[in-house]
């Protein structure tokens, strides 16, 4: 993986990131800037190891599917692909264009698709198939980490009386 590619990772996880966490600090003003910091690093962090895993998810997919193929070697991210995952995540902030966003998130996964089809001797749309698995296993997988921190970081719930209620 080229710097190139490390880069608009990092910068890739770093805005989808922000873009999440901005919201909770805007509706929370308790919250400290050391841990909306720590949230922001934290989130880049697993942002841009999500996006960089996701060539690999697919491959391993379409292994599952097909268990002759060779490695790793045909998907790989290079800066033309992963430069709209860049846009896409700029334009994860809220009521700012989630259409636009997935449609980019979509067109990316299309390219994808092209090199695993390539990469494997699929056709198109099994490629497309392994591609779209591990892409919302990827984003499953965080979604669940992210409400699991989110519920941590909140606290215990506590419970509401009958009094608070009439009042």
């Amino acid at each position: 993986m080229s710097t190139t590619v490390v880069a608009l990772l990092i910068l890739a996880g770093f805005s989808e990131t922000v873009g999440r966490v901005l919201p909770i600090v805007a509706r929370r003003p308790q919250v400290s800037r050391r841990l909306a910091a720590g949230l922001v690093v934290t989130g880049t962090a697993v942002e841009g190891t999500v996006i960089a895993l996701w060539p690999l998810a697919a491959w391993t997919v379409a292994d599952l599917v097909h268990p002759s193929l060779p490695g790793t070697a045909g998907t790989a991210w290079t800066p033309a692909m992963v430069a709209p995952l860049l846009l896409a995540a700029v334009l994860a902030f809220p009521l700012l264009g989630p259409l636009l966003h997935f449609l980019l998130v979509a067109g990316v996964g299309w390219g994808l698709a092209d090199l695993l089809a390539a990469a494997t001797g699929f056709g198109w749309w099994p490629a497309a198939g392994c591609v779209a698995v591990a892409g919302i296993g990827l984003g499953a997988t965080v979604d669940v980490v992210r409400r699991l921190i989110g519920r941590a970081l909140a606290g215990p719930r506590k419970p509401v009386e009958l009094r608070e209620l009439v009042a």
